[in-house]
């Protein structure tokens, strides 16, 4: 196994990545803290670069490739933010990339992805192993192959969002972080545990897809079927197998929310805030609003993850 990453990656990613990611911003809404009896501050990802904190992972990785390895180019799979994340960080530091996507990924993802000048190789998500495919085509094409979440760059890149946040809001009471993969969570758990030691940190997942809480609480990797939920970020099946012991030694507890309470989660983001969340990026609100009751008074971070949704589709989850 490869060594973890640590804090000093994600502090060596920040200033990678400086000039290239957006410094994106907290926001806050009085709405919000009067709910809650507390201070909630946002970190809107959503807001990133190809809207979404993928790209901070992705450009990180990318950013330390070999001239042979840019010359050859990467590969990736992913249902999205990833894959646009990466398609865009290699038009931006001149490499190839191919992007392994499932064919029901969003539209707007894929044409985004096309768009960044990623060559997309489409898979069925529910019958096809996309890791497999993507070993396959880095091996014939001579690829780096860089995963959505299972990397060290990737995770330490994804960290640097909790470490603008803190650095900002300085020391939090409970944090929020939507969890798939556990690249986020992860990269987020090192940031906090360096620069605000007593947060509570919490993953939220999908209700339909918790292989993350399985895992925490049975002590190892679980693996689940592709589960059927809206937030298409966190189909994950599995975490991984760097991601999964950071959040077991860092992260205090995983959460589950269900779609509605996701759906009612972008509508405050929409009519309060001004600002269009994907369902995913909802996951950490909906949570905090659950355990709001025991947040009276606190200081509450919670990591917005991104906005990529078709607009069809948004408006008919608000309709």
């Amino acid at each position: 196994m490869s060594l973890l990453p640590t804090y000093d990656d994600v502090v060596q990613a920040a200033a990678r990545i400086a000039g290239a990611a957006n410094h994106t911003p907290v926001l806050t809404s009085r709405t919000a803290n009067e709910e809650f009896g507390a201070e909630v501050f946002f970190k809107c990802e959503n807001m990133q670069r190809m809207g979404a904190f993928k790209f901070r992972g992705a450009y990180n990785a990318l950013s330390r490739f070999s001239p042979e390895q840019r010359r050859a180019g990467v590969v990736a799979f992913s249902s999205g933010n990833h894959a646009q994340a990466v398609a865009l960080s290699a038009r931006l530091l001149g490499m190839p990339a191919t992007i392994i996507m499932p064919h029901d990924a969003p539209a707007a993802k894929v044409a985004a992805t096309q768009g960044y000048g990623g060559k997309v190789v489409f898979y069925d998500r529910y019958t096809e192993d996309r890791e497999a495919i993507g070993r396959a085509l880095a091996e014939k094409d001579g690829l780096t192959l860089v995963p959505p979440y299972d990397h060290p760059d990737v995770i330490a890149g994804q960290g640097t969002a909790a470490k603008e946040l803190f650095e900002e809001t300085g020391p939090l009471d409970a944090f929020f972080v939507c969890l798939g993969g556990g690249g986020l969570l992860s990269g987020s758990a090192l940031s906090t545990r360096a620069l605000a030691p007593d947060c509570s940190l919490y993953g939220v997942e999908p209700e339909a897809g918790n292989d993350g809480q399985q895992s925490f609480r049975k002590g190892e990797i679980v693996h689940i079927d592709t589960p059927k939920t809206i937030a298409d970020g966190a189909q994950t099946q599995h975490l991984g197998k760097l991601t999964f012991p950071i959040i077991q030694r860092d992260v205090d507890d995983i959460l589950t929310v269900s779609d509605d309470e996701l759906v009612a989660c972008m509508r405050f983001f929409a009519e309060r805030m001004k600002i269009v969340v994907e369902p995913t990026g909802c996951l950490g609100f909906a949570a905090a609003r659950k355990m709001k009751d025991s947040l009276k008074g606190k200081r509450i971070g919670i990591l917005v993850s991104g906005g990529n949704i078709d607009l069809p589709r948004f408006a008919s989850l608000m309709g």
